[in-house]
């Protein structure tokens, strides 16, 4: 049978459901050689901050049961170097780009936005993946991931995914900026991740992603000190899937925009369990330091149970859950 497992993020038609995360993947040309990129339904660039950031000091990262913490700080070369070295990188890519903007205000937020609009140029809906992706006059940019929940920073970031009025008064400033399509990336360490679903959809974002990592540490018993240099981390890997998977479950019978699930996917059945809790797409992460064809392997193993299951689309999927 034939499936058509193109996915629509607001403007944004993605070609499949499956992207890899943000910060997992560098900014994709890195993989070129490992892997052909246009089969991803998205790539999720790594954070880009208004200034240069050196993240946090070393060690940054730590492997724990079922996962890893890491405290890398959204460690990037800044604005103006993305918009000299790899936006032209990008605009090569055949399929959709979604590059996640982080800040330490709100002004840096849009800053940040407003300036990759001018460099990346206007953008309107195509045919096929993305935007104007794989297409003449590619603007390199077909979305943006607004990072409002990293937990391995010093400010911002994470205050700005726990406060409902801020994440819907921020999402509205960059709605007003950009016509493509505006995601908004929600935290697991609140107490109800509903309310801050809500206001994202309130302040006009196309879709929302959850979930970032969870706040961890591990100590080292022998220098009775924490394992990473700033103490806490985030935790990702498969540890995480079932928190991932119950707030996507939530979040999706909250808002009436899309959600994309992430966290802990490291196979097809893993990305299935977040399209029958309520995701449109999913996103995979940890599971590329492993093997950096994780997320085409997933797409595959998510097309052949949805052929076993008789599926037209992606958004047959989330039909099925709780029926025997």
């Amino acid at each position: 049978m034939n499936i058509d497992p193109r996915v629509r993020i607001g403007p944004l038609v993605l070609s499949n459901p499956v992207g890899v995360a943000s910060g997992t993947f560098g900014y994709g040309a890195e993989y070129e050689g490992l892997m052909d990129l246009g089969r991803l339904g998205a790539i999720y660039t790594k954070a880009v901050t208004l200034e240069a950031r050196a993240g946090n000091d070393a060690p940054r990262i730590v492997e724990t049961p079922a996962g890893m913490l890491n405290s890398i700080g959204l460690a990037n070369p800044g604005l103006e170097a993305f918009v000299a070295r790899k936006l032209p990188e990008l605009r090569r890519l055949s399929t959709s780009v979604i590059v996640n903007v982080a800040g330490s205000s709100e002004a840096d937020y849009l800053r940040v936005v407003e300036a990759l609009e001018e460099a990346a140029g206007p953008w309107s809906p195509r045919s096929g993946a993305g935007g104007a992706t794989g297409q003449e006059g590619a603007t390199g940019v077909d979305g943006y991931e607004i990072n409002v929940s990293c937990p391995n920073v010093a400010h911002g970031g994470l205050a700005f995914g726990t406060d409902p009025a801020q994440v819907e008064r921020l999402t509205r400033s960059l709605r007003a900026a950009t016509r493509r399509a505006l995601i908004v990336k929600l935290t697991p360490n609140v107490a109800d991740i509903v309310p801050i679903a809500k206001a994202a959809e309130a302040g006009g974002a196309d879709a929302i992603s959850c979930i970032n990592t969870l706040v961890g540490m591990v100590i080292d018993t022998r220098t009775k000190r924490p394992a990473l240099a700033r103490g806490t981390g985030g935790l990702s890997g498969p540890a995480i899937r079932p928190v991932g998977v119950a707030c996507v479950w939530k979040a999706s019978r909250a808002v009436g925009i899309p959600v994309i699930g992430l966290g802990g996917i490291m196979c097809a059945d893993d990305a299935l369990q977040y399209l029958l809790a309520g995701a449109s797409a999913v996103q995979v992460g940890t599971a590329t330091f492993v093997d950096p064809r994780a997320a085409l392997k997933t797409l595959e193993g998510i097309l052949a149970w949805m052929e076993g299951e008789g599926l037209a689309g992606i958004g047959d999927i989330g039909a099925l859950f709780g029926r025997s």
